[in-house]
């Protein structure tokens, strides 16, 4: 174990330390601006030269802000401004608008890192798939917790027999969205721009995702439940989500998730010999509980936070990219997130079993 526990943040991906991706960020809230931003200029092998944002003065005010070279419009993006001055695009606007940025992307010629969700709804990310397909850009949809070291440190884990077969997993992804952002009108909330809800989209994908990642196996099959009482939630079904989950092999899963609860994140897999619970998962310093027999350990790294991992997302698709290798969460992966997304909310509105 102390051999394990001295090369946990070692890059088991990493193929290549030369080159440079440089990336143009559309986008430019807070999330770009305070987390993926300084995850880049933290980087090995990537740089922001290019800010996109609704108008150009904005884009440029925040480019000169940050010591980056270009600030352009949208719309300047789509006519090919600044094209000679980035290599990738990192795609961090609202769900239903991802498309039409990697549309342009791709007719560019340029590498793409969209943020997950990967789109609204399953048909537009199919679009997607396709558009990116055809051009033979690289697509890679965001799931940071994939190169996070307690992931990938419990994937080795269940890989090699830690919990024995797995049998079943909670997930549970929440959030007080309103205290952390008191705009009733946020995107968020809105369905034409999140897509099939909120709570979902925003926060089951974490536990959807990770536990395919971990596990390698598939939901078949899905049973739910949805509810929103306050008024801000008026106009998305799922303020509150939970969802029974049937994967490959037998697992069983449960995912709860809300955007208007105490914050928590948690994601347990149980298996016929030993147990591990990443608790805080998902947002904050994820920990690892590990327990087999009699024993439990926690394993935690003191340092490593969201910028972290966004620095090691980052540093994955600039190395697939300069190499030209295959990148593991592409576009096909985040599909099927969506298509189970979909299941969720198609199982909540029905009262039956989805069968995917």
């Amino acid at each position: 174990m102390k051999d394990w526990i001295d090369t946990y943040n070692e890059r088991d991906w990493q193929t290549t330390t030369d080159g440079t991706i440089r990336y143009a960020l559309l986008g430019l809230g807070w999330w770009t601006i305070d987390l993926a931003l300084p995850a880049i200029q933290d980087s090995e092998l990537g740089e922001a030269t290019t800010f996109v944002s609704s108008s150009a003065e904005k884009a440029e005010r925040l480019a000169d802000e940050n010591g980056v070279n270009h600030g352009i419009s949208y719309e300047e993006f789509h006519n090919g401004a600044a094209a000679n001055a980035f290599d990738a695009v990192y795609i961090g606007t609202p769900n239903a608008l991802h498309l039409e940025y990697a549309e342009t992307a791709a007719e560019l010629d340029k590498a793409i890192l969209c943020e997950k969700p990967m789109e609204a709804t399953v048909g537009r990310a199919e679009e997607m798939v396709e558009v990116c397909e055809d051009a033979a850009v690289p697509l890679m949809i965001a799931y940071r917790m994939q190169t996070d070291p307690a992931v990938r440190r419990a994937k080795e884990l269940i890989e090699d027999g830690f919990i024995g077969e797995p049998v079943s997993v909670y997930g549970n992804n929440s959030q007080p969205l309103l205290e952390m952002n008191p705009d009733k009108d946020q995107w968020r909330l809105d369905p034409d721009l999140s897509g099939y809800g909120t709570s979902v989209m925003d926060l089951g994908i974490y536990s959807i995702n990770t536990t395919r990642f971990l596990l390698d196996r598939e939901p078949l099959a899905v049973q739910s439940q949805m509810d929103s009482y306050e008024e801000a939630f008026e106009d998305v079904p799922d303020e509150r989500s939970g969802a029974l989950l049937a994967l490959e092999d037998g697992v069983k899963m449960v995912t709860t998730d809300s955007q208007n609860a105490h914050s928590d994140t948690q994601l347990k897999i149980t298996g016929t010999d030993g147990q591990i619970d990443i608790r805080p998962a998902f947002h904050g310093k994820a920990k690892l509980h590990l327990s087999r027999n009699e024993t439990t350990i926690t394993v935690e790294h003191e340092s490593f936070d969201a910028e972290d991992e966004m620095r090691e997302e980052f540093d994955y698709f600039a190395d697939r990219v300069l190499t030209e290798a295959d990148i593991g969460p592409d576009g096909r992966h985040g599909l099927q997130d969506m298509r189970v997304i979909r299941a969720i909310h198609e199982a909540a509105e029905s009262g039956d079993v989805v069968e995917l």
